[in-house]
């Protein structure tokens, strides 16, 4: 493996290499699973372009055209004068390579149960969400192919990777070796079973989040009881964490008819005793949901396609499912008798990392519900907000106005005319107390606004203490 990672950095096969030789449309066209214009800028027979067709398309390329390392790594299949990879290989933004299963196209066979799955979208979202602060011991629960284990490299002293999966484990220890990475110990077993009576600073999952009645492919889904998986890896959660520690996943969870998706999600959440900040990022309707993971599973145009998605609905409408949420879920043992925990939906484009200011969100969230006397805290405006009016020409007062960040969550709030005067004059100097006093004088209608109105705004990151 370190001869081999050798000659792919002395290649070129990097993120910036790939990207530079492939070029934004055959870029654009790989991501429809489309490969044609990617062979075009690959035929020229250079180490780069072969490694490329090797690795990342899984094509053929003639054994002539590859380094001994290749040949001797046990990661292809030789016949004749070509090889193919027998292994999905990429390298990831930092620095490191994934080694995976082959990547499924239409056309494929099916699937093998103990598929693993390549680093995609879901991997980078969680690796943009999970906290940036330096940790002693931490945990990448559900490893798969080991992605999550490179964006910890140099933040964590100590990674223990689990996967119920015993090839996923094999997999990853290739991704780790090929990445220079030590000091990471893998562990195979169900949830924190492999783990058992252990706690960490950290812990992150990109756990099997797909809602399904079989749960036949293991690195998605695990069937038969909905969103029960994600409830239970939640609820387990707080007796792995060290005090202060956080733990950072994403999930799904079902809309049911008669019942509110936060009421469902909160009441995960409402025991566990840590502070919890639940964002969903996109729901669904039950056919677009079995459709995207029918194709997920290049299942389009096989015999089975209409009787499984058939079987699929037909279990969603049997337990009263009407929609599917995505989205991130973030704890942290507080250590307090008095948790709090948030969910909204945000479904526009935020500032990424999340990671990198996700600590100032928990803290935000758990200030705005713990400060007793409100009135006596020193605010401030955040930074980078925007107070937007929309009135009638030549009126006196506008009829909206709007509080809107331009950084972070990028979230926007209508208000009032007391909160918008407050963000305008609230620069930690004055207690909220006496700042709201001079503001209803100014105001004119006599009426003292209450201090404790301005929590959600605190809540929400537009005020800070």
């Amino acid at each position: 493996m370190e001869r081999l990672r050798e000659h792919l950095l002395e290649t070129g096969y990097t993120i910036d290499g790939v990207r530079d030789r492939l070029g934004d449309m055959a870029a654009t066209a790989l991501a429809r699973e489309e490969l044609v214009p990617a062979l075009r800028a690959t035929a020229a027979g250079d180490p780069l372009g072969t490694l490329i067709r090797l690795w990342w398309l899984g094509v053929p390329v003639e054994t002539s055209a590859l380094h001994p390392s290749v040949l001797e790594s046990g990661l292809i299949a030789v016949s004749g004068s070509q090889a193919r990879a027998t292994v999905h290989l990429q390298p990831w933004e930092t620095g490191g390579y994934v080694v995976s299963d082959r990547k499924v196209r239409p056309g494929d066979p099916a699937l093998r149960p103990d598929h693993v799955v390549g680093a995609g979208g879901a991997s980078a979202n969680l690796a943009q969400l999970v906290t940036r602060r330096p940790v002693g011991r931490a945990l990448d629960l559900g490893t798969g192919c080991g992605v999550q284990v490179l964006s910890l490299a140099g933040r964590a002293g100590h990674v223990t990777a689990t996967d119920v999966n015993p090839r996923a484990v094999e997999l990853a220890r290739l991704s780790w070796q090929l990445s220079g990475l030590t000091g990471v110990e893998a562990r195979t077993g169900s949830l924190y079973e492999p783990v058992a009576g252990e706690r960490f600073d950290l812990i992150v999952s990109n756990p099997p989040f797909v809602i399904s009645p079989g749960g036949r492919l293991t690195y998605r889904e695990t069937g038969g009881d909905g969103d029960g998986f994600c409830r239970d890896l939640v609820r387990d959660t707080p007796r792995h964490l060290n005090p202060g520690g956080q733990a950072h996943y994403l999930a799904s969870w079902l809309h049911v008819e008669g019942e509110d998706w936060r009421d469902r999600v909160g009441g995960w959440l409402g025991e566990t005793g840590c502070d919890a900040w639940v964002v969903q990022r996109d729901a669904q309707d039950p056919a677009e949901y079995v459709e995207l993971w029918l194709k997920d599973a290049a299942e389009q145009g096989t015999p089975g396609y209409t009787e499984h998605y058939d079987r699929w609905l037909a279990w969603f409408e049997e337990h009263k499912v009407e929609g599917i949420g995505f989205g991130w879920i973030s704890m942290r043992s507080s250590g307090t008798l008095d948790p709090v925990v948030r969910l909204e939906e945000l479904t526009h484009q935020v500032t990424l990392p999340v990671g990198g200011y996700v600590d100032d969100v928990l803290d935000a969230i758990g200030a705005a519900h713990r400060v007793r006397d409100l009135g006596s805290a020193l605010l401030r405006t955040a930074d980078g907000l925007l107070d937007e009016r929309v009135g009638l020409p030549g009126a006196e007062d506008p009829m909206r106005i709007v509080l809107r960040q331009t950084t972070g969550l990028r979230r926007s709030r209508e208000v009032g005319t007391v909160e918008a005067a407050l963000a305008g004059v609230c620069d930690g100097e004055l207690a909220l107390g006496p700042l709201l006093n001079v503001i209803a004088e100014l105001v004119g209608d006599g009426e003292i606004p209450d201090a404790d109105a301005i929590r959600p705004l605190i809540a929400e990151g537009y005020f800070l203490l």
